[in-house]
């Protein structure tokens, strides 16, 4: 059954512009959620996903820390555990909200694939924060600062990018209108990468005159 959920709105897909496509298809990150049935790809799910692999990061910091403190293992995995826990939570909770906010203001999903190189590096300068504030016993706010920018790039993702998505894919495998109530249907282009694209299409047109 799930699979044949799955092919229904993926048929449905084709009927729409090529834009469209790209914008609901998502980038190779989108992709991958979706390519299971829409309900183990809730958003809600999504965020408990990016918390686990957040968790798993953490190990290091929390093994530094107890080092640090001389304290045992069994410690170690309390303060990590009760830790993990609390940011499942935060993760899932900000998934339900985004998606939640996306059914309330319908906006189109933000295609973030040109964007990736701003939002990739946050976590590693969030968890070299975080070491450097339990190395050197700083204020316990830059350590959470540190913690803030580890966590923060998933749910901003899955706020801007993967909440409208899903919702509007979801509203198409209901066979409902996946546009109704929205304003607009895509995000306009930033003039700086339409500059970019136009330029990449002239040198492409003097290449093949040239050939």
């Amino acid at each position: 059954m799930g699979r044949m959920n799955m092919s229904r709105w993926r048929e449905s897909l084709s009927e729409l512009d090529e834009e469209h496509q790209l914008m609901l298809e998502g980038g190779s990150i989108s992709q991958l959620f979706l390519g299971y049935p829409l309900t183990y790809s809730h958003p809600v799910f999504v965020g408990l996903i990016y918390g686990l692999i957040i968790n798993f990061i953490l190990v290091l910091t929390s093994i530094y820390d107890g080092y640090l403190n001389s304290e045992g293992f069994l410690v170690i995995f309390q303060l990590w555990l009760i830790k993990s826990l609390i940011i499942l939570f935060i993760c899932a909770i900000l998934g339900g909200i985004s998606i939640m906010m996306s059914s309330i203001l319908k906006r189109p999903p933000v295609r973030l694939e040109k964007r990736r190189r701003y939002l990739y590096p946050i976590p590693f300068i969030g968890l070299l924060i975080t070491m450097i504030a339990i190395t050197f016993s700083t204020p316990e706010e830059l350590e959470w600062i540190g913690y803030f920018l580890i966590i923060s790039p998933g749910p901003l993702y899955i706020q801007l990018s993967y909440a409208p998505r899903w919702r509007m894919l979801e509203r198409i495998d209901r066979d409902l209108d996946p546009f109704e109530g929205m304003k607009k249907t895509i995000h306009a282009q930033n003039e700086n990468e339409k500059t970019i694209e136009k330029n990449n299409a002239e040198i492409e047109n003097v290449i093949e005159e040239l050939d």
